[in-house]
């Protein structure tokens, strides 16, 4: 793609490794500071697809010891986002507009969230603005799906 985001050319040009992703991570905290409430570390990023993994930590805990609710939340944005980085092309952009959440499970270990697109939309195509649903998947670390989320972002031509 030509058109491709600042944000998705600075995550191709890093390493393909822990390091690539690490720096990538930090860089993307240090442009949306709530984003590091999570410690997210973004592990792959691509037209149509995002993976974001967090670690259990003090700062992520609720008052039953699991992940809070709320932080969920804020990885499933994560994730939306960088899938949005990743696949809107600078002649378009994005903002979100809703969240629907479904909690399934205690969440009680690190995370991973997946946000998966089946089909990447024609850009071309999308002459007024248009919902653009992104469906995100979070597991546990034994890959329990412990929260489903549908993050809406409304899509203009730039």
């Amino acid at each position: 793609m030509t058109n491709e985001t600042a944000t998705y050319k600075g995550w191709k040009k890093l390493p393909k490794n822990r390091f690539g992703q690490a720096l990538f991570s930090l860089g993307m905290v240090a442009r949306v500071p709530y984003f590091g409430t999570v410690v997210p570390n973004v592990v792959r990023m691509e037209p149509g697809l995002c993976e974001v993994t967090a670690p259990d930590w003090l700062g992520v805990k609720n008052h039953i010891g699991t992940f809070h609710a709320i932080a969920c939340c804020n990885l499933a944005e994560i994730a939306m986002g960088m899938l949005c980085e990743a696949t809107v092309p600078t002649t378009h952009r994005w903002i979100p507009k809703g969240m629907t959440v479904e909690y399934l499970a205690k969440a009680d270990s690190a995370l991973r969230a997946v946000a998966k697109l089946d089909e990447v939309p024609d850009f071309d195509a999308i002459t007024e603005g248009t919902d653009l649903v992104v469906p995100i998947s979070i597991t546990n670390k034994d890959g329990r799906e412990v929260v489903r989320a549908q993050i809406t972002t409304w899509v203009t031509p730039a």
